[in-house]
């Protein structure tokens, strides 16, 4: 597979930090030629795993850092976001579309995610989420 794109960020664990994520995938978009609607799954998916691993990750540590990267590929967009928390088993979140869970506050960031992906892989003990959207979908 050949690499068109690669950016890496640092990014610090603030809630400012989902800031540098829609211009990035903005320019993406205009490069690729992606649809609207497909752009904004993406960014929805996106921004929710970086705030995640802000605010649940790394708990808004300053001393934290959330290490991300996108990577364009043949046919696909992959970003990857690594957290220096202690990590969560995906597994054991609760289902927000179970009655039971509906009024929760919380939740869905990890369903969102598992929805608007074409794929969405957990790893190092949730530390790392990798996430691949299909371009010609």
């Amino acid at each position: 597979m050949e690499e068109t794109i690669y950016i890496h960020k640092t990014l610090s664990s603030d809630k400012n930090a989902v800031k540098i994520i829609e211009p990035l995938i903005w320019d993406i978009k205009n490069s690729l030629s992606l649809t609207d609607e497909r752009v904004y799954n993406i960014l929805i998916a996106v921004t929710e795993a970086v705030n995640n691993a802000v605010c649940h990750g790394n708990k808004f540590d300053i001393t934290k850092k959330v290490d991300f990267s996108i990577r364009v590929l043949d046919n696909e967009i992959i970003f990857v976001v690594i957290d220096e928390g202690s990590g969560f088993n995906p597994d054991k979140i609760p289902d927000p579309r179970d009655p039971k869970n509906l009024l929760r506050e919380g939740g869905r960031g990890v369903f969102l995610i598992q929805q608007l992906s074409d794929e969405a892989v957990f790893s190092d003990n949730g530390r790392q989420l990798t996430m691949k959207f299909l371009i010609n979908k």
